[in-house]
């Protein structure tokens, strides 16, 4: 059995190589192509958990599951906080073939597919990001969303000025984008035409009346029910769009608070990126439109990254 490591993951899984492979996931997933679960989550101690997500490429394809634990508290250790591997089983013996590290291939193909939404549902001229957060998945998305858009400028905000203010500075010198650390979240996402929340925020950071007409955001942070970063306006003014609508329905928590408190139902989740992708359903309808896509990850862009990983040798 083959192992795959955090190192050889980062060099192979390129976001060129991924980004093009989690939009093709995608497509086959809302057309069925695919089987998964809805993820298993055991909560641990301290906002930590732990999650079981099986899935299948086919039912002749590759399968396997994601074993993955969550500990926020690990960014203050200067580690990776997603831990844990991806298991992946030959399609036609059963076999147990590869085992990949599971952080890593989260932590990119996460941002793939925030890229790949956003270049679905962004104004094809937007340029303007803003950046909730300053961890792992921050810097990710930024180089990931600089993949599908020629970025001017990038603002970040975090809840330690300083932290912020030394993301922005390695970031800025990396990519070659103008990047700034803002004051706070409002000032932030003042003017951004691309917004990415990416958090371990417990209540909301961001707030509906704060976004720019014709926005379109990222909602990635929240990956089970409880946590939310953006409040009911956020949910109720956008055209709502799902990795997984099974998923959103069961575990996306900024969408289940809004349909408990009465705001919007089920329909308001009008469909899959899979399904925008596709052509089977409208993306952005209108310039001034407020798109989200809520990313909760889903095992089928996991096991498509595993694959291609095992094949490439």
């Amino acid at each position: 059995m083959r192992v795959i490591d955090r190192e050889e993951v980062a060099r192979k899984l390129t976001y060129e190589v991924c980004i093009p492979l989690v939009r093709q996931a995608m497509i086959a997933f809302s057309r069925g192509e695919t089987r998964q679960l809805l993820r298993a989550i055991i909560p641990l101690a301290d906002g930590r958990m732990f999650g079981i997500m099986p899935g299948a490429l086919g039912e002749r394809a590759v399968f396997g599951a994601k074993l993955i634990s969550v500990f926020p508290d690990n960014f203050a250790r200067g580690m990776q906080s997603h831990q844990g591997v991806v298991v992946l089983f030959d399609g036609e013996t059963g076999a147990p073939v590869c085992v990949a590290h599971a952080g890593e291939i989260t932590a990119i193909r996460t941002a793939a597919a925030s890229a790949v939404a956003t270049d679905a549902l962004a104004r094809p001229a937007a340029s303007r990001l803003a950046v909730l957060g300053y961890g792992e998945q921050a810097a990710t998305h930024i180089r990931a969303i600089g993949r599908v858009r020629r970025l001017s400028r990038v603002s970040v905000w975090g809840r330690d000025p300083g932290r912020a203010a030394a993301f922005a500075e390695r970031m800025g010198a990396e990519t070659g984008i103008a990047t700034v650390a803002a004051k706070d979240a409002e000032a932030c996402v003042a003017e951004a035409e691309i917004v990415c929340t990416v958090t371990n925020a417990r209540e909301p950071i961001l707030l509906g009346r704060w976004i720019t007409p014709g926005a379109h955001l990222n909602l990635v942070g929240s990956s089970y029910a409880g946590p939310t970063e953006v409040d009911h306006d956020v949910v109720t003014v956008s055209r709502f769009v799902a990795d997984s609508r099974e998923g959103v329905l069961a575990q996306g928590a900024e969408f289940l608070k809004a349909r408990e408190a009465g705001l919007v139902g089920d329909d308001h989740v009008v469909g899959e990126i899979g399904q925008v992708l596709a052509g089977d359903i409208p993306g952005r309808q209108s310039p001034d439109q407020i798109t989200v896509y809520k990313s909760l990850g889903h095992v089928v862009q996991d096991l498509a990254a595993a694959k291609a990983l095992y094949e490439a040798g």
